[in-house]
Formats: C-alpha cells, sequence, structure tokens
C-alpha cells in the first residue's frame, strides 16, 4: 500500500466564522485527495502564515499553469484569505473537503 493512502482521509475542525453560511465553528470535516482542483471546490491549505496550521477555504480561481490557487472565505468580512495573503502555491492545496461528519444535526455530504 502507498504511504500516501495512509493520510486519507484527514480530519479539519473548523475554528472560525470564515466559511459561514456553509460552515460553523465546530463543524468537523473529511478531507479527501485532490486530482483536480476547479473554482467553487471547497478545499483545507496550509496556511502560508503559519504551514502547520489549515484552512478551510472556496477556490475563487486557479492560474492558467494551474500553479497559484485563489482561495476565498464564503464570509468575506470574517476571512482571511488571498485577498489578504495572496493567491497559495497548488503544493500546499491539501485536499478536497468531502463531508461534514459532525456535529450530528449538521452531517451532510459536501457538493461543489
Amino acid at each position: 500500500m502507498p504511504a500516501l493512502a495512509l493520510l486519507w482521509p484527514r480530519r479539519v475542525k473548523v475554528a472560525g466564522d470564515s466559511m459561514r453560511p456553509t460552515f460553523e465553528p465546530g463543524d468537523r470535516l473529511l478531507v479527501g485527495p485532490l486530482l483536480r482542483i476547479r473554482p467553487g471546490q471547497i478545499v483545507a491549505v496550509a496556511d502560508p502564515r503559519e504551514p502547520r496550521r489549515l484552512l478551510v477555504k472556496r477556490v475563487q480561481a486557479v492560474s492558467a499553469d494551474g500553479s497559484l490557487v485563489d482561495v476565498r472565505g464564503d464570509n468575506p468580512s470574517s476571512s482571511t484569505d488571498s485577498r489578504v495573503f495572496g493567491p497559495v502555491a497548488r503544493s500546499t492545496v491539501v485536499g478536497r473537503v468531502l463531508y461534514r461528519y459532525a456535529p450530528r444535526a449538521r452531517v451532510s455530504r459536501i457538493s461543489h
């Protein structure tokens, strides 16, 4: 089994208001691999200011060569995103948000 397969799925807990109303603080998400990145997808990306921290954002745009990704929060007034730190390298996109598994009342598959 390839080592990369052991990393999936990843779990992420939403901590802020930047993706409201799509996600609420405390929502727990499953992130899966991302082969092709497209505008509208919700992704987990390494924070360019603190790479060990993951941000959950929506892909706004992808550069023509696919190397840079513009990510934005759904709640602009509460989001630190590409409007602040600029486009992020494609290599920093960890994966695509697939599923909200908690809280129980909000369990749902994430459509893009």
